[in-house]
């Protein structure tokens, strides 16, 4: 009916896989089976990993049918056929389920393993429905579809913080893992907020501010807390361009940088960070002896000069103790050092809540902390109470304890400490308030040398003769020189921890939206805090107090704690607790670090400490953790300590703004960072900042920590594993190699830039292995590491067939060149035959303005064996390719008896012998050999040949100006070489070489003319099935001297003619002439041979110049058998054939 409406559409379930075997489970699940279904896959607290979904599925219990996740929209009126085809189909799949489990990946190549593309293995066993993707069925075994790989990255969830990659991990060994829950707040924001936070804040940042002024303590944070802002946003980037397991910062760095970048700064990281644990360490002593309980230090002194080496050997005692009690409880219980984080973390705010709230209590009722001057000098008031000369006590006047100190008795006729007797004693309140105008007194710096009193600026005083007694006396003394960059190496250590956030993506609900907002979250508001610490400290603390590093003047309280309400105890007790507890973090985190680097197996001298113990605790990296911690314990220094642990941070942040300011300058199609508020700008800017505040903190421990890293770099670059993580230097190097491609690409090297960059030619075996493996030695002989190497090989056959092959061979060469130590490139060519395959290598090798010059091949030593697949037709193909691409031949003659890169002459002679000038190879190639070590004591002996006509004197004066000119030390000799007539040898050989000739010749010809009449007879028989018109145009284009039907007389007819044929061809060669051509260039190789035997016969290597072959084709295997007479008799002989341009000049 036309008003009827449409068919209704209904869904069709499509299949899944169920599980690791492959069975497929095709079903419509009722609404129970969906309910199961879906109580299985998302109701449950369980998530499968990602190797886990990719391995087996959502396979489990129940009723052995799986959600479906693909579905087709089929009409109503459909079903009933789609019904029977669906039935049809199953039996059809069920019968062919065993062929489809056994089925390949269609063309024999292995596929990447990847965690998002199905293996071999995975995929083995799966049958597909349908026909709609029966295009790709071949392929699906190892490409799944993509229905199938989304829903498998559905169950994917974080890795736990282990140290073992996804990648590498064993599906069987994955345990299910409860998802991750935190937020930004908790996983983030809190954790930065507690490490930034800590020990400087309370125990030095009043000093920096009395020290350094307002204006330039400001300066200081603001540096720091920019640098780390700037840091923060470049490793946002970095975070959220993928998943990042544990590890932190050394994971972003590697696989941004490459291993050798990541293992050095990783390791500078775990540096920092152990000494981090030192200072935190060292803080918690310096609170509990100085503020807490002076009375349980060990050395005790009465003498003030000596009492800051007593504290020092009370901190290293102390501190000892300590570290053994932290790694003991690290290595028992790190669970609880995690649960009482929070604790820590309540400490800390706290303290800086009592801060703020002590600064708005002194704008009304300011706390009482007097401070005791001598004119403008700050008193100590350990050894005394009242602030005053005499006392009247019972209207007697009496001296008090102050006056005993600085007089030799309690008289008051007693002799006292000129500056005492000239200088009133007054009283002022430490705090005055922030409404007191103090802020304008703190503005500017007050800088002071080691051992000098802390004084009152503005404040009367008279100065006193005698200024040499002072140290007995009870003033307040620096303990240290200061300096504006020794205060931004103490303070910077107190803006690390940015890095906490990054370090737990694993337990992120969100990890790429978290670690941006929460560290720069925190980064702000720390930096916030810090800034107003310094504004409010100057405007409410006298600057005497603020210079006052452990509050002598105050009675030894902690400083920021007199302007904590509502006691100096919140202050001391919160600080304890939070540095004591940064302390234990550190010794948890460090080795976690240092194992995370062990295990990734970079850096093998360290691969000891990825061990620990069942659990997966770091047991070695802990010991080793708390043995450098150590070393910072007896250094026992906090303003010691401190810029030590600056470098090794600043080093770790320069490299990740580093990193993310290389990924976006490449643009690498991986780089796509959900964080969209950075720049390259700002990463480079950040780099710089961290750089220039390395050398701003200290420009010695700057020097060696750069030192120690780039000795870390070139260990790992020399004796690590190689890793290839896709990483940001490797994109640059690729980058840097174009352009500079391009640049080269302009035109030929300057005639002092000249050197060989060679061709090399290998011969292999038919197990693939390098027949001649000499020849890669004099490779590396003659190069030594410099210019260009390209170790080229031909293989025989289709490149389908023998890509296996191919690979095997390539491997095979690449580990000869380590072995041989050849730095350069493999290239294996497969062609139908071997002339074709050298030509392509020849014209094809290299890239634009990189490729090679020279040719370097081994003599064929079986060129007379017909059968050879070198044989000499090809070797004389090659030597008038490489002259038509003007590239210059090197032929070394018995390479198998030239020495390896172990062996060393100690003696001998380099000989070479100067027929013709070829542009002056012959000359560079001496002087490269000498520069290795095997050739370094031989020397260098040129020999040149006078004719008739030539002034043998003169030559040789010529040639040694000319050698003097090049700088090459060379003994000459001329030969001379007088015609005479050919002797009978000559002749005799030559006569020899041509009958070989002709005879070779004749034996080809007879055995093409068989094969020739075998095609011929092949292709009768197959037109004779054919139609008759096509047999009719065969038989027409079949030359008729050849005879198709054989009887037993013609074929005796035709042996009898071919046995005469060949009976006349041998008399014709017996009775053959030799040509005078041949005789010429024949005399020419014996008599030159016989000079050069007569005068190098024991030369190390023998440097001859390589005549070309003939224009004539017809004489190749004579040119073969002349360079074989030239040669003979001699040990090792290098034949050299110039490019035809100067390759060595006398010009500077």
């Amino acid at each position: 009916m036309s008003g009827a409406p449409g068919p209704v559409p209904q869904l069709r379930p499509g299949r899944r896989q169920a599980g690791a075997e492959g069975a497929v489970a095709r079903c419509r699940p009722p609404p129970r089976c969906v309910r199961k279904w879906l109580s299985r896959e998302g109701g449950g607290s369980a998530r499968l990993s990602l190797p886990a979904a990719l391995g087996g599925g959502a396979s489990g219990s129940g009723a052995g049918c799986t959600m479906p996740t693909s579905f087709t929209v089929v009409p109503v009126e459909a079903q009933g056929e789609e019904r029977q085809r669906d039935g049809q189909r199953r039996e059809e799949e069920e019968e062919d389920e065993g062929d489809e489990r056994d089925r390949g990946t269609g063309d024999g190549i292995a596929r990447e393993n990847s965690p998002f593309i199905n293996n071999a293995e995975l995929g083995r066993g799966n049958t597909y429905e349908g026909k709609n993707m029966a295009l790709f069925e071949e392929e699906m075994d190892s490409n799944p579809m993509v229905s199938s790989l989304l829903n498998k990255l559905a169950n994917y969830t974080n890795l736990t913080q282990g140290v073992v990659e996804h990648e590498a991990d064993e599906d069987s060994k994955r345990k299910e893992v409860k998802g991750p829950q935190m937020g930004t707040f908790i996983g983030v924001y809190l954790p930065c907020l507690q490490n930034i936070l800590g020990v400087i804040l309370f125990l030095r940042l009043t000093w920096i501010v009395g020290t350094a002024g307002v204006l330039e303590s400001f300066i200081i944070v603001f540096m720091c807390c920019a640098c780390t802002m700037l840091t923060a946003i470049s490793m946002s980037a970095i975070a959220t361009n993928g998943v990042v397991p544990a590890g932190g910062s050394y994971y972003m760095i590697s696989r941004s940088l490459g291993p050798e970048f990541g293992g050095a700064v990783g390791l500078c990281f775990y540096l920092g960070t152990t000494f981090a644990g030192a200072m935190y360490i060292l803080g918690t002593i310096e609170i509990l002896l100085t503020y807490i309980s002076p009375s349980a230090a060990i050395f005790k002194v009465t003498d003030v000069a000596k009492e800051t080496e007593a504290m020092l050997n009370n901190m290293r005692v102390y501190g000892t103790c300590i570290i053994i009690l932290m790694a003991i409880v690290v290595f028992v219980g790190v669970k609880y050092v995690n649960k009482l984080a929070l604790v820590f973390l309540a400490c800390v705010i706290l303290s800086i809540i009592a801060i703020y709230a002590g600064v708005i209590k002194t704008a009304f009722d300011p706390p009482d902390f007097p401070i005791c001057l001598l004119g403008n000098r700050t008193l100590s008031k350990r050894n005394f109470e009242v602030c005053a000369k005499f006392t009247e006590i019972n209207n007697e006047t009496k001296t008090t304890p102050l006056w005993r100190l600085f007089c030799d008795s309690s008289l008051l006729n007693a002799t006292c400490d000129d500056y005492f007797s000239l200088n009133n004693v007054t009283e002022i309140q430490g705090i005055p308030g922030i409404m007191s105008g103090v802020l304008t007194d703190n503005l500017w710096s007050a800088y002071s040398e080691k051992g000098s009193i802390v004084e009152k600026k503005d404040q009367p005083s008279v100065a006193g003769s005698e200024e040499s007694k002072m140290s007995g006396l009870p003033y307040v003394f620096t303990d240290i020189m200061t300096y504006f960059t020794m205060l931004v190496g103490i303070y910077f250590p107190s803006v690390t921890g940015i890095m906490a956030g990054s370090n737990r993506s694993g337990d992120l609900k969100d990890a790429q939206k978290s670690i941006p907002t929460g560290t720069i979250l925190a980064i702000s508001t720390t930096s916030f805090i810090y800034l107003s610490c310094i504004v409010l400290f100057g405007a409410c603390i006298e600057g005497v107090i603020l210079r006052d590093k452990f509050g002598e003047a105050v009675n030894g309280n902690l400083v920021v704690g007199t302007l904590a309400w509502p006691s100096p105890w919140v202050i001391v007790i919160g600080s304890f607790f939070s540095t004591c507890g940064a302390g234990l973090q550190s010794l948890t985190g460090a080795p976690r670090l240092l194992q995370a680097i062990a295990r990734d197996g970079i850096v093998p001298f360290i691969q000891i400490f990825g061990h620990g113990k069942a659990n997966g605790e770091p047991t070695w990296a802990l010991l080793l953790t708390a043995g450098i911690c150590e070393i910072g314990i007896l250094i026992a220094s906090l303003d010691s300590v401190a810029p030590i642990l600056s470098m090794f941070f600043l080093m770790c942040y320069m490299f990740v703004n580093l990193a993310c300011a290389v990924q976006t300058l490449l643009r690498t199609p991986n780089w796509r960072p959900r964080f969209k508020y950075y720049h390259w700008t700002l990463s480079f800017l950040g780099m710089s900042l961290c750089l220039a505040l390395m050398f701003i903190c200290s420009w010695y421990y700057a020097l060696i920590a750069m030192l120690i890293a780039g000795c870390i770099y070139k260990y790992i670059e020399y004796r690590g594993a190689e890793k290839e993580w896709g990483d940001g230097i490797r994109g640059l190097s690729l980058n840097a190699a174009r352009y500079a491609l391009l640049r080269v690409e302009d035109g030929p090297p300057h005639t002092k830039n000249w050197r060989p960059q060679l061709l090399v030619l290998l011969n292999l075996d038919n197990e693939q292995l390098v027949k001649h493996p000499r020849l890669l030695s004099f490779t590396s002989q003659l190069k030594a590491g410099k210019g260009l190497t390209i170790v080229g090989s031909v293989l025989q056959g289709i490149y389908l067939d023998k890509c296996t092959e191919t690979q095997k061979a390539e491997e095979n060469v690449k580990a000869l060149m380590g072995v041989e130590k050849t730095k350069g490139f493999c290239q294996i060519v497969v062609s139908p035959n071997f002339r074709d395959g050298i030509s392509y290598l020849i014209q094809s090798a290299g890239l634009g303005g990189m490729k090679h010059n020279t040719v370097l091949m081994a003599w064929p030593q079986s060129w007379k064996q017909t059968e050879n697949r070198f044989s000499w037709k090809n070797f004389v193909d090659t030597v008038r390719e490489t002259t038509a691409a003007q590239q210059a031949l090197l032929v070394a003659k018995n390479i198998d008896l030239f020495p390896t890169n172990q062996e060393r002459f100690t003696e001998g002679n380099i000989d070479v012998w100067w027929i013709v000038h070829d542009g002056g190879m012959l000359m560079l190639l001496p002087f490269l050999l000498r520069q290795h070590k095997v050739w370094r004591k031989c020397r260098m002996r040129i020999f040149t040949v006078a004719q008739m006509d030539d002034n043998s004197i003169q030559m040789k004066k010529d040639l040694q100006m000319f050698l003097y000119h090049l700088r090459l030390n060379a003994q000459v000799e001329v030969v001379e070489m007088f015609e005479n007539d050919i002797s009978a040898f000559t002749y005799e050989k030559t006569l020899m070489m041509e009958q070989r000739s002709q005879m070779l010749k004749q034996m080809q010809l007879s055995k093409n003319e068989r094969e020739r009449e075998a095609q011929l007879i092949h292709d009768k028989n197959t037109a004779s099935r054919s139609a008759p018109a096509v047999e009719a145009s065969v038989a027409a284009a079949v030359p008729e001297k050849v005879q198709m039907t054989w009887t037993k007389e013609k074929f005796v007819a035709e042996k009898h003619k071919n046995k005469d044929s060949n009976v006349s061809g041998f008399k014709d060669i017996f009775n053959m002439k030799p040509n005078q051509s041949n005789v010429r260039r024949m005399h020419t190789a014996v008599k030159l041979n016989g000079v050069v035997l007569n005068k190098s016969q024991d030369a190390q290597l023998v440097l001859l110049n390589m005549p070309g072959p003939p224009k004539n084709r017809k004489g190749d295997e004579n040119y073969m058998e002349f360079l074989e007479v030239l040669t003979e008799g001699l040990d090792r002989v290098l034949l050299v054939r110039g490019s035809g341009r100067e390759v060595i000049t006398i010009y500077s």
